[in-house]
Protein backbone atom coordinates (compact mmCIF):
# COMPACT_ATOMS: atom_id res chain seq x y z
CA UNK A 1 0.00 0.00 0.00
CA UNK A 2 3.15 2.44 0.75
CA UNK A 3 4.31 1.85 -2.73
CA UNK A 4 1.21 2.26 -4.04
CA UNK A 5 1.01 5.88 -2.44
CA UNK A 6 4.65 6.46 -3.14
CA UNK A 7 3.94 6.13 -6.60
CA UNK A 8 1.23 8.54 -6.95
CA UNK A 9 2.70 11.01 -4.68
CA UNK A 10 5.89 10.89 -7.20
CA UNK A 11 3.40 11.82 -9.76
CA UNK A 12 1.77 14.70 -8.21
CA UNK A 13 4.77 16.36 -7.20
CA UNK A 14 7.45 16.67 -10.22
CA UNK A 15 6.66 19.59 -11.68
CA UNK A 16 6.49 21.37 -8.38
CA UNK A 17 9.93 19.91 -7.32
CA UNK A 18 10.79 20.48 -11.04
CA UNK A 19 9.91 24.19 -10.61
CA UNK A 20 13.45 25.24 -8.60
CA UNK A 21 11.95 23.45 -6.03
CA UNK A 22 9.45 25.85 -5.13
CA UNK A 23 5.49 25.03 -4.30
CA UNK A 24 3.06 25.57 -7.10
CA UNK A 25 -0.53 25.45 -5.57
CA UNK A 26 -3.08 25.59 -8.10
CA UNK A 27 -6.83 24.95 -7.99
CA UNK A 28 -7.64 21.30 -9.60
CA UNK A 29 -10.98 23.16 -11.63
CA UNK A 30 -8.75 25.87 -12.68
CA UNK A 31 -6.28 23.48 -14.75
CA UNK A 32 -6.06 24.38 -18.23
CA UNK A 33 -6.98 21.30 -20.78
CA UNK A 34 -8.35 17.36 -20.04
CA UNK A 35 -5.00 16.68 -19.00
CA UNK A 36 -5.32 19.07 -16.01
CA UNK A 37 -8.77 18.34 -15.18
CA UNK A 38 -7.93 14.70 -14.94
CA UNK A 39 -4.77 15.30 -12.41
CA UNK A 40 -7.03 17.60 -10.40
CA UNK A 41 -9.66 14.88 -10.04
CA UNK A 42 -8.06 11.83 -9.74
CA UNK A 43 -4.57 12.57 -8.77
CA UNK A 44 -3.72 15.32 -6.90
CA UNK A 45 -4.18 15.07 -3.17
CA UNK A 46 -5.41 11.93 -3.36
CA UNK A 47 -2.13 9.95 -2.75
CA UNK A 48 -1.26 11.70 0.60
CA UNK A 49 -4.11 10.61 2.61
CA UNK A 50 -2.68 6.86 2.22
CA UNK A 51 0.53 8.00 3.33
CA UNK A 52 -0.79 9.79 6.23
CA UNK A 53 -3.28 6.89 7.02
CA UNK A 54 -0.41 4.33 6.51
CA UNK A 55 1.63 6.78 9.31
CA UNK A 56 -0.65 6.62 11.52
CA UNK A 57 -0.79 2.85 11.19
CA UNK A 58 3.03 2.18 11.25
CA UNK A 59 3.38 4.47 14.81
CA UNK A 60 0.73 2.66 16.40
CA UNK A 61 2.31 -1.15 15.36
CA UNK A 62 5.49 -0.15 16.00
CA UNK A 63 4.83 1.05 19.53
CA UNK A 64 3.17 -2.15 20.37
CA UNK A 65 6.43 -4.31 18.89
CA UNK A 66 8.50 -1.90 21.23
CA UNK A 67 6.62 -1.82 24.19
CA UNK A 68 7.82 -5.24 25.70
CA UNK A 69 11.35 -4.81 24.46
CA UNK A 70 11.88 -1.14 25.72
CA UNK A 71 12.27 0.37 28.92
CA UNK A 72 10.83 3.82 27.85
CA UNK A 73 9.39 3.23 24.58
CA UNK A 74 8.01 6.71 24.25
CA UNK A 75 11.60 7.95 24.57
CA UNK A 76 11.99 5.66 21.51
CA UNK A 77 9.36 7.20 19.29
CA UNK A 78 9.91 10.42 20.02
CA UNK A 79 13.78 9.89 19.21
CA UNK A 80 12.32 8.73 15.79
CA UNK A 81 9.96 11.63 15.37
CA UNK A 82 13.09 14.09 16.28
CA UNK A 83 15.20 12.55 13.39
CA UNK A 84 12.26 12.57 11.05
CA UNK A 85 12.23 15.85 11.53
CA UNK A 86 15.83 17.16 11.23
CA UNK A 87 15.76 14.88 7.88
CA UNK A 88 12.45 16.59 6.59
CA UNK A 89 13.77 20.25 7.90
CA UNK A 90 16.71 19.53 5.61
CA UNK A 91 15.20 18.51 2.61
CA UNK A 92 12.92 21.57 3.28
CA UNK A 93 16.29 23.64 2.97
CA UNK A 94 18.07 22.14 0.58
CA UNK A 95 16.01 20.41 -2.06
CA UNK A 96 12.19 21.18 -1.77
CA UNK A 97 10.21 23.62 -0.11
CA UNK A 98 7.25 21.26 -0.44
CA UNK A 99 8.69 18.54 1.98
CA UNK A 100 5.74 16.70 3.85
CA UNK A 101 8.04 14.60 6.79
CA UNK A 102 8.73 17.97 8.60
CA UNK A 103 5.21 18.15 8.77
CA UNK A 104 4.61 14.56 9.80
CA UNK A 105 7.10 14.42 12.84
CA UNK A 106 5.60 17.85 13.87
CA UNK A 107 2.05 16.29 13.77
CA UNK A 108 3.37 13.09 15.16
CA UNK A 109 5.18 14.74 18.38
CA UNK A 110 1.61 17.23 18.77
CA UNK A 111 -0.92 14.24 18.31
CA UNK A 112 0.38 10.74 17.74
CA UNK A 113 2.83 11.08 20.91
CA UNK A 114 0.43 12.42 23.03
CA UNK A 115 -2.64 10.08 21.76
CA UNK A 116 -0.45 6.83 22.96
CA UNK A 117 -1.62 7.75 26.85
CA UNK A 118 -5.46 7.86 25.69
CA UNK A 119 -7.58 5.21 25.67
CA UNK A 120 -7.86 3.52 22.04
CA UNK A 121 -11.77 4.34 22.03
CA UNK A 122 -10.44 8.18 23.03
CA UNK A 123 -8.34 7.95 19.89
CA UNK A 124 -11.35 6.73 17.93
CA UNK A 125 -13.48 9.28 18.93
CA UNK A 126 -10.76 12.47 17.78
CA UNK A 127 -9.97 10.94 14.63
CA UNK A 128 -13.20 11.98 13.09
CA UNK A 129 -13.25 15.29 14.72
CA UNK A 130 -10.15 15.73 13.15
CA UNK A 131 -11.29 14.97 10.11
CA UNK A 132 -14.52 17.07 10.28
CA UNK A 133 -13.38 20.15 11.12
CA UNK A 134 -10.91 20.99 8.43
CA UNK A 135 -14.08 19.97 5.89
CA UNK A 136 -16.06 22.37 7.84
CA UNK A 137 -14.02 25.45 8.18
CA UNK A 138 -11.91 24.66 4.72
CA UNK A 139 -9.16 24.36 6.35
CA UNK A 140 -7.15 22.41 3.10
CA UNK A 141 -6.08 19.07 2.29
CA UNK A 142 -2.68 19.12 4.86
CA UNK A 143 -5.39 19.89 7.72
CA UNK A 144 -6.50 16.32 7.63
CA UNK A 145 -3.22 14.85 8.85
CA UNK A 146 -3.48 15.05 12.42
CA UNK A 147 -6.90 13.18 11.85
CA UNK A 148 -5.76 10.54 9.46
CA UNK A 149 -3.09 9.50 11.86
CA UNK A 150 -5.65 9.22 14.44
CA UNK A 151 -7.82 7.24 12.42
CA UNK A 152 -4.82 5.01 11.38
CA UNK A 153 -3.69 4.41 15.30
CA UNK A 154 -7.12 3.30 15.76
CA UNK A 155 -7.65 1.12 13.36
CA UNK A 156 -4.33 -0.69 14.53
CA UNK A 157 -5.42 -0.75 18.47
CA UNK A 158 -8.85 -1.86 17.42
CA UNK A 159 -7.17 -4.86 15.40
CA UNK A 160 -8.78 -3.86 12.15
CA UNK A 161 -5.38 -3.60 10.42
CA UNK A 162 -4.53 -7.73 11.63
CA UNK A 163 -7.90 -8.50 10.15
CA UNK A 164 -8.03 -6.40 7.15
CA UNK A 165 -7.07 -9.40 4.43
CA UNK A 166 -9.35 -11.65 5.80
CA UNK A 167 -12.23 -10.46 4.04
CA UNK A 168 -13.26 -9.51 0.42
CA UNK A 169 -16.52 -7.82 0.77
CA UNK A 170 -15.73 -5.54 3.12
CA UNK A 171 -13.28 -3.35 1.65
CA UNK A 172 -15.64 -3.98 -1.82
CA UNK A 173 -19.00 -2.77 0.08
CA UNK A 174 -17.01 0.22 1.47
CA UNK A 175 -15.14 1.26 -1.55
CA UNK A 176 -18.33 1.57 -3.26
CA UNK A 177 -19.93 3.23 -0.15
CA UNK A 178 -16.97 5.75 -0.98
CA UNK A 179 -17.37 6.11 -4.67
CA UNK A 180 -20.65 6.84 -4.09
CA UNK A 181 -19.78 9.45 -2.23
CA UNK A 182 -17.13 10.63 -3.82
CA UNK A 183 -19.19 11.26 -7.04
CA UNK A 184 -20.60 14.45 -5.69
CA UNK A 185 -17.56 15.50 -4.22
CA UNK A 186 -15.90 15.43 -7.40
CA UNK A 187 -18.92 17.44 -9.15
CA UNK A 188 -18.66 20.07 -6.41
CA UNK A 189 -14.90 20.20 -6.77
CA UNK A 190 -15.01 20.84 -10.33
CA UNK A 191 -17.42 24.16 -9.97
CA UNK A 192 -16.51 27.70 -10.36
CA UNK A 193 -12.58 27.88 -8.41
CA UNK A 194 -13.75 31.12 -6.85
CA UNK A 195 -16.50 29.19 -4.55
CA UNK A 196 -14.84 29.65 -1.39
CA UNK A 197 -15.91 25.86 -0.69
CA UNK A 198 -13.99 24.74 -3.47
CA UNK A 199 -10.59 23.68 -0.67
CA UNK A 200 -13.46 22.13 1.28
CA UNK A 201 -15.11 20.35 -1.80
CA UNK A 202 -10.82 19.52 -2.85
CA UNK A 203 -9.85 18.15 0.53
CA UNK A 204 -13.24 15.86 0.83
CA UNK A 205 -13.31 14.54 -2.56
CA UNK A 206 -9.47 13.72 -1.59
CA UNK A 207 -10.16 11.90 1.25
CA UNK A 208 -13.19 9.99 -0.15
CA UNK A 209 -10.81 8.96 -3.41
CA UNK A 210 -7.87 7.82 -1.07
CA UNK A 211 -10.38 5.40 0.42
CA UNK A 212 -11.80 4.12 -2.74
CA UNK A 213 -8.26 3.46 -3.85
CA UNK A 214 -7.48 1.84 -0.61
CA UNK A 215 -9.95 -0.56 -0.74
CA UNK A 216 -9.78 -1.51 -4.41
CA UNK A 217 -6.00 -2.43 -3.30
CA UNK A 218 -7.30 -4.42 -0.85
CA UNK A 219 -9.43 -5.89 -3.38
CA UNK A 220 -6.95 -6.96 -5.88
CA UNK A 221 -4.73 -7.99 -2.91
CA UNK A 222 -7.21 -11.12 -2.68
CA UNK A 223 -6.97 -11.97 -6.66
CA UNK A 224 -4.68 -13.77 -8.62
CA UNK A 225 -3.06 -10.85 -9.28
CA UNK A 226 -1.74 -10.48 -5.39
CA UNK A 227 1.74 -11.31 -6.37
CA UNK A 228 2.14 -8.94 -9.00
CA UNK A 229 0.84 -6.25 -7.03
CA UNK A 230 3.39 -7.23 -4.52
CA UNK A 231 6.19 -7.54 -6.67
CA UNK A 232 5.59 -3.91 -8.11
CA UNK A 233 4.56 -2.11 -4.96
CA UNK A 234 6.32 -3.77 -2.13
CA UNK A 235 10.19 -2.79 -2.64
CA UNK A 236 9.11 0.63 -3.18
CA UNK A 237 7.25 0.76 0.03
CA UNK A 238 9.94 -1.04 2.11
CA UNK A 239 12.32 1.89 1.37
CA UNK A 240 10.06 4.41 0.82
CA UNK A 241 11.56 6.87 2.65
CA UNK A 242 14.54 6.36 0.99
CA UNK A 243 12.70 6.66 -2.52
CA UNK A 244 10.73 9.67 -1.43
CA UNK A 245 13.99 11.55 -0.85
CA UNK A 246 15.82 10.28 -3.38
CA UNK A 247 12.58 10.99 -6.22
CA UNK A 248 13.40 14.85 -5.33
CA UNK A 249 17.09 14.59 -6.65
CA UNK A 250 16.12 12.51 -9.66
CA UNK A 251 13.52 14.91 -10.79
CA UNK A 252 16.11 17.99 -10.30
CA UNK A 253 18.68 16.28 -12.23
CA UNK A 254 15.81 15.55 -15.27
CA UNK A 255 15.07 18.86 -14.95
CA UNK A 256 18.14 20.11 -15.71
CA UNK A 257 18.22 18.14 -18.98
CA UNK A 258 14.57 18.73 -20.19
CA UNK A 259 14.14 22.11 -21.69
CA UNK A 260 10.81 24.49 -20.93
CA UNK A 261 9.73 25.26 -17.46
CA UNK A 262 7.76 22.92 -15.71
CA UNK A 263 4.97 24.02 -15.93
CA UNK A 264 4.52 23.57 -19.52
CA UNK A 265 5.58 20.09 -19.88
CA UNK A 266 2.75 17.63 -21.01
CA UNK A 267 1.06 15.03 -18.85
CA UNK A 268 3.02 12.41 -20.86
CA UNK A 269 5.98 13.99 -20.22
CA UNK A 270 4.83 14.10 -16.70
CA UNK A 271 3.90 10.23 -16.53
CA UNK A 272 6.85 9.42 -18.73
CA UNK A 273 9.30 11.05 -15.71
CA UNK A 274 7.40 9.26 -13.33
CA UNK A 275 7.99 5.94 -14.64
CA UNK A 276 11.46 6.32 -15.04
CA UNK A 277 12.23 7.62 -11.81
CA UNK A 278 10.12 4.27 -10.21
CA UNK A 279 11.96 1.77 -13.03
CA UNK A 280 15.02 2.66 -11.22
CA UNK A 281 13.75 2.94 -8.14
CA UNK A 282 12.00 -0.30 -8.15
CA UNK A 283 14.81 -1.70 -9.54
CA UNK A 284 17.18 -0.35 -6.68
CA UNK A 285 14.90 -1.64 -3.92
CA UNK A 286 14.79 -5.15 -5.17
CA UNK A 287 18.28 -5.83 -6.01
CA UNK A 288 19.41 -3.43 -2.88
CA UNK A 289 16.56 -5.83 -0.49
CA UNK A 290 17.90 -9.37 -1.85
CA UNK A 291 21.09 -8.73 0.36
CA UNK A 292 20.20 -5.96 2.66
CA UNK A 293 17.27 -6.35 5.47
CA UNK A 294 16.04 -2.95 5.04
CA UNK A 295 16.81 0.56 2.75
CA UNK A 296 19.62 2.50 4.19
CA UNK A 297 17.93 5.90 4.82
CA UNK A 298 15.53 3.16 7.04
CA UNK A 299 18.47 1.81 8.52
CA UNK A 300 20.26 5.20 9.80
CA UNK A 301 16.64 6.17 11.24
CA UNK A 302 16.32 2.57 13.17
CA UNK A 303 19.57 3.53 14.53
CA UNK A 304 18.68 6.53 15.40
CA UNK A 305 15.76 5.34 17.17
CA UNK A 306 17.27 2.95 18.58
CA UNK A 307 19.97 4.30 20.09
CA UNK A 308 22.32 1.19 18.68
CA UNK A 309 23.74 -0.38 15.47
CA UNK A 310 21.36 -3.08 14.23
CA UNK A 311 21.88 -5.36 11.15
CA UNK A 312 21.99 -4.27 7.94
CA UNK A 313 23.32 -7.22 5.96
CA UNK A 314 21.05 -10.49 5.21
CA UNK A 315 22.23 -13.64 6.82
CA UNK A 316 22.92 -16.24 4.60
Amino acid sequence: MRGFALCGILLVNIQPIANLGRVVVRHPAAAEGAEGAWMGLFVEQRFFPIFSLLFGIGFSLLLSSVTDRAARPRLLLLRRLAVLLGAGLVHHVLLWEGDILAVYAVVGLLVLLPSTWLPRWAVAGLAPVLLAVPLIVGGGSFALVPGLFLLGSALTRYGVIDRIERSTWVPAVLGLALAAGAVPALWWQSGDPGDPGSARAFALAGLLLAGVYICALLVLLRTPLRPVLQAVFAPLGRMALTNYLTATVLVLAVNHILSGPPQSWSLTTVVLIAAAILAVQWLWSTLWLRRYRQGPLEWLWRWATWARRPPLRRTL
